[in-house]
């Protein structure tokens, strides 16, 4: 059937039934398939004949999971990965050679910024950073050798959002590869190749699994695209488990009743917040107060999950409150059913220098929250108790 909605090509597509005609979705726990004769192994190999070969590059369950989640993101391919980031690293190593030019936000996930810092530009590829909504600052750092925007929207913590289809054009016009970690919303509330993306690269870790239980990553493009960053992943390894494979593949026939509910209990609570004189700030998309508000209604079905804001006191205010509560788990993972909590300055984002955490907004009384699945009052009474400290 043809123009299946979301939920149900999140529950029927990417697998299909083995002659043993189970219900739930096998696990193929090898590391090696059996051919029929040398004459198929070599036409295996040298790609004359389609099927399995290794488990790291192919792997039923881990197919599985590729086509369900392309078909999702509105995709032709997927190739999956270990985690998200190694998903970030396949994409830049296979797509941009030496003595390439990369604009990036520096308003995505601390550990981005490290990767690209520390390790990518060993490979002779330099990085121009601009503030992710300021559309002219991209147009003005590119360069002749510019081959990528790389960028997460929304953006982790503060909810940043850039006008994808805007960048898009940008981008085109200098034949520059446009990549979308789309972590924080996962393809139920939004999906940028749709409004003008190359690429969209996951941490699957997070929404996809939705339960804290595995790490896993995925990139989303043209079969072209793909089979480039395929080749590399196929070469270097970094290869998603079949077991993990199954785990995130599961998480999407849930994926999104739990999104919805996250969007409510995090306006809920993000509205609660808003109202706390011990609150300097609270950024949340859903809020009208954020800066980004109405764009982020133009290109998202819902504003997500994680609310993020500012204490008075700062590191010290942050601490007590967050020490005191009881419900929301102090963990710097997010996605998961259980709400977590979490000071970016000195976790996620404590790898950065001072100056590139000012530029990216993180105060030192910043706090995270991931809204979890609980009952939103619980957590609303939870957060108050570390107020009152």
């Amino acid at each position: 059937m043809k123009n299946l909605q979301f939920d149900t090509k999140a529950i029927r597509e990417g697998y299909q039934t083995t002659n043993e005609q189970e219900h739930s979705e096998a696990i193929f726990l090898t590391s090696s398939f059996k051919f029929d004769s040398a004459e198929q192994a070599a036409a295996r190999f040298s790609k004359e004949e389609l099927g399995n070969i290794y488990a790291r590059f192919t792997n039923p369950t881990v197919d599985a999971f590729e086509r369900k989640l392309a078909a999702l993101e509105g995709a032709q391919a997927c190739v999956a990965t270990a985690s998200g980031m190694a998903a970030i690293f396949a994409t830049i190593m296979a797509l941009i050679k030496s003595g390439g030019h990369i604009v990036a936000s520096r308003n995505m996930f601390g550990t981005s910024i490290v990767l690209l810092n520390t390790i990518v530009s060993k490979f002779d590829i330099t990085i121009s950073y601009v503030d992710l909504n300021d559309l002219l600052q991209w147009k003005n750092a590119i360069q002749n050798n510019t081959k990528l925007f790389l960028l997460e929207t929304p953006s982790n913590p503060l909810g940043e959002v850039v006008d994808i289809t805007a960048l898009s054009e940008i981008s085109q016009a200098k034949n520059i590869l446009l990549a979308v970690d789309n972590a924080i919303l996962s393809p139920a509330l939004q999906t940028p190749i749709k409004l003008g993306a190359d690429i969209v690269i996951h941490s699957a870790t997070k929404y996809i699994d939705g339960q804290g239980r595995c790490l896993a990553g995925a990139i989303l493009g043209s079969q072209e695209i793909i089979e480039q960053i395929g080749a590399f992943t196929r070469a270097t390894g970094p290869s998603l488990s079949a077991f993990n494979a199954w785990i995130v593949l599961k998480g999407l026939d849930t994926l999104s009743l739990r999104m919805k509910a996250h969007c409510e209990n995090a306006l809920k609570i993000a509205i609660w917040l808003e109202s706390q004189p011990q609150v300097k700030k609270v950024h949340y998309l859903g809020l009208k107060s954020h800066p980004h508000h109405q764009l982020a209604k133009t290109q998202q079905l819902g504003f997500g999950g994680i609310v993020s804001f500012e204490i008075k006191g700062g590191q010290v205010a942050a601490f007590k409150l967050i020490n005191a509560t009881e419900i929301f788990s102090i963990t710097a993972n997010l996605g998961d059913t259980k709400s977590t909590i979490t000071h970016p300055t000195t976790t996620t984002h404590g790898r950065l220098s001072d100056e590139e955490r000012e530029n990216a907004h993180i105060t030192d009384g910043l706090i995270r929250l991931s809204i979890g699945l609980e009952d939103a009052d619980d957590l609303i009474a939870d957060i108050n108790k570390g107020l009152l400290v």
